[in-house]
């Protein structure tokens, strides 16, 4: 097992190597100067050439391209994130502000999502064939099909719009205000959980099902042991095992489902700041969120491959 942990770690290096050597080059291959864009979003002006390159050279765009990757690697592991020319801010101090409310939306959004799609996908599977199937089943892939943006706009029109029992946008601190808080958190984490609720449900069915046709279940049930223990202490263990690659997957891709839904209803999360940042070639904010996003990906993947040996100890690492 340590083996196994040290190389998958390794190699977990390496790929957030490449992914961050990739945005990197990608972002300096777009057409734009991030500093002419700033300029004109500043309204500046005309400037001279003596002054445009003392402030290239201050955001350090003048040195070439492996100085300028080589100097941003070193920074963060320095504690440096670096300087938005955009939003003129340090990147921490962005982060500070940005990184907890994205984190609340999502984090709220997998627990409830997951939690409750394991719920319905272990009641259809139980009840299979039976009305609360079917009726599950048919719930699970209308999920599947709305697309969350779609959701979010019906929501807008329906519950904030029409009805007026929700707010349509804006971001409260629960400090300030905790009762417009939840309010303005229902329909967000609505529109984020829908889609990985159903996923999840549907997946958590399927494998059920295959465990729970097995042998060692019947003979369980030959035995003569109540429902609830055959499903959860002999047929779940085995059936989970198929859903921990979604629920790593949902983990690790946490924020990329929030951007949409953080511009539609106006919140001030990761999620808007990476869009406005892609806009305005804000190397500095799109460069930390790739790595963000990796470090996320490539430390879920790994969780989730040494929690298999623990629900399957058929499992063996070498």
């Amino acid at each position: 097992m340590t083996t196994y942990i040290i190389r998958r770690l390794l190699w977990a290096v390496v790929v957030i190597f490449l992914v961050t050597l990739f945005v990197f080059l990608i972002m300096r291959l777009l057409p734009g100067d991030p500093l002419f864009l700033f300029l004109a979003e500043a309204e500046v002006g005309d400037m001279s050439e003596e002054l445009l390159a003392k402030m290239r050279h201050e955001y350090g765009l003048d040195k070439p391209l492996p100085v300028q990757y080589i100097d941003w690697i070193g920074s963060i592991f320095r504690g440096d994130l670096g300087y938005s020319i955009y939003n003129q801010a340090k990147l921490t101090t962005l982060l500070t502000q940005k990184f907890p409310v994205s984190l609340e939306i999502s984090i709220i959004s997998w627990i409830i999502g997951h939690v409750i799609g394991l719920m319905v996908g272990i009641a259809a599977a139980v009840r299979r064939g039976k009305w609360i199937d079917s009726t599950f089943m048919g719930g699970i892939y209308i999920g599947i099909t709305i697309p969350n943006f779609w959701l979010a706009i019906l929501l807008i029109y329906l519950m904030g719009l029409k009805l007026g029992w929700l707010p349509l946008s804006g971001w409260t601190s629960p400090s300030a205000d905790l009762g417009m808080h939840i309010k303005q958190l229902i329909l967000p984490v609505i529109c984020l959980s829908l889609m990985g609720m159903a996923s999840t449900a549907r997946l958590m069915r399927s494998s059920l099902l295959e465990v729970l046709r097995q042998d060692y279940v019947r003979t369980a049930w030959s035995k003569g042991l109540r429902e609830r223990v055959v499903v959860l202490k002999h047929a779940l263990k085995n059936g989970f095992i198929p859903v921990i690659t979604m629920l790593g997957m949902g983990l690790a891709t946490i924020f990329g489902g929030s951007f949409i839904i953080e511009t539609l209803f106006s919140i001030p999360g990761m999620g808007k700041l990476l869009v406005n940042s892609l806009y305005a070639h804000d190397y500095v904010v799109v460069q930390f969120s790739a790595l963000l996003s990796a470090t996320m990906m490539v430390v879920s993947n790994v969780l989730v491959d040494i929690s298999y040996g623990y629900f399957d100890p058929r499992i063996r690492y070498t």
